[in-house]
């Protein structure tokens, strides 16, 4: 079986084609115009869908087109009711596609199809349930149970980025105060890196980046390295959050395994010896209870346009 998987982003939209293997054939990309109505952008995917199709000699091969996309979605009839980075207000993606293609078009969250890849194909292949999060300027998720992707009513489930971890606390652009997003997306990394430096001149932090403004996540993780003081709190703070986030999804679905990507999750054993050992010490989230795993996620860029395609394979 053969699928079209497109990962719709802030910035792009990359798709290529996928078969049930797992396997990515030649990718295909378009830039989202900022400003551009959505409309227009679509029209323009679908022609770049149909002579990728041509191209290749796939009009008989593929079984539909699987799109993850993010914001708030009806997934029943393929339409992006909400989406604030893109712009998108009640996008009938699937019925714009199918002015030009006739296959069948799926639509998910951008968060879920990655997470969809990762359980088929990538880190949680090994499992029947797993959670996903992806720690970027947001914290998305993906929640996989039974090996099925669990979307919730209406398809509006899944926001695991915006349950509260501090009653009160710091802003989220959803509108809630307190919510894991807003302490451990990369977003918040770096506000908490730009305050202790700010508080702390003499941290290794500025030798790393001297430019307040150019400040990333990895700053603190690579000071942290070399043991500066300032960058060792900043991430155990990070981790708590992170950590107790995690005991949530623990205590709650109970899966094998929660699997971590984005930028963040780049930073290797520092990040996830240290998270997995925080969540361990936690009473009810490990004692007397299946252990959870907690691992790097494996396909990279492409776990979105793999878990887009894996929407039409069982």
């Amino acid at each position: 079986m053969i699928a079209i998987g497109i990962d719709i982003g802030g910035m792009s939209i990359k798709g290529a084609a996928v078969d049930s293997n797992g396997r990515v054939y030649e990718t295909f990309s378009m830039p989202c115009e900022k400003g551009e109505p959505g409309e227009i952008t679509i029209r323009k995917l679908a022609e770049i869908v149909k002579d990728y199709i041509s191209t290749f000699g796939l009009e008989d091969k593929i079984v539909g087109i699987g799109i993850g996309c993010p914001g708030t979605l009806d997934v029943k009839n393929g339409v992006v009711e909400y989406s604030n980075n893109l712009g998108w207000n009640n996008l009938p993606i699937a019925a714009l596609m199918n002015e030009v293609l006739s296959y069948p078009i799926r639509l998910t969250n951008d968060a879920n199809a990655a997470a969809l890849g990762e359980a088929k194909y990538g880190a949680g292949e090994e499992y029947n349930n797993i959670i996903m999060l992806t720690l970027g300027t947001g914290v998305g998720g993906g929640i996989i149970i039974d090996g099925k992707l669990y979307e919730g009513n209406l398809g509006k489930g899944g926001e695991l980025g915006h349950t509260v971890v501090q009653v009160d606390g710091e802003q989220c652009t959803c509108g809630r105060k307190g919510c894991l997003e807003a302490y451990a997306s990369a977003t918040a990394l770096i506000r908490e890196t730009k305050k202790a430096m700010f508080n702390n001149e003499q941290s290794l932090m500025w030798n790393i980046c001297p430019d307040i403004d150019m400040v990333g996540g990895k700053v603190s993780f690579e000071a942290a390295k070399q043991g500066d003081e300032a960058a060792i709190e900043v991430l155990n703070n990070y981790i708590k959050y992170l950590g107790e986030g995690i005991l949530n999804y623990c205590n709650i679905f109970r899966p094998e395994a929660i699997v971590l990507s984005g930028g963040v999750a780049n930073a290797g054993d520092y990040l996830f010896s240290r998270l997995n050992q925080y969540v361990r010490d936690r009473n009810y989230g490990y004692k007397m209870t299946p252990e959870v795993k907690i691992l790097p996620a494996e396909l990279g860029y492409d776990s979105g346009k793999i878990g887009a395609a894996a929407l039409f394979f069982k």
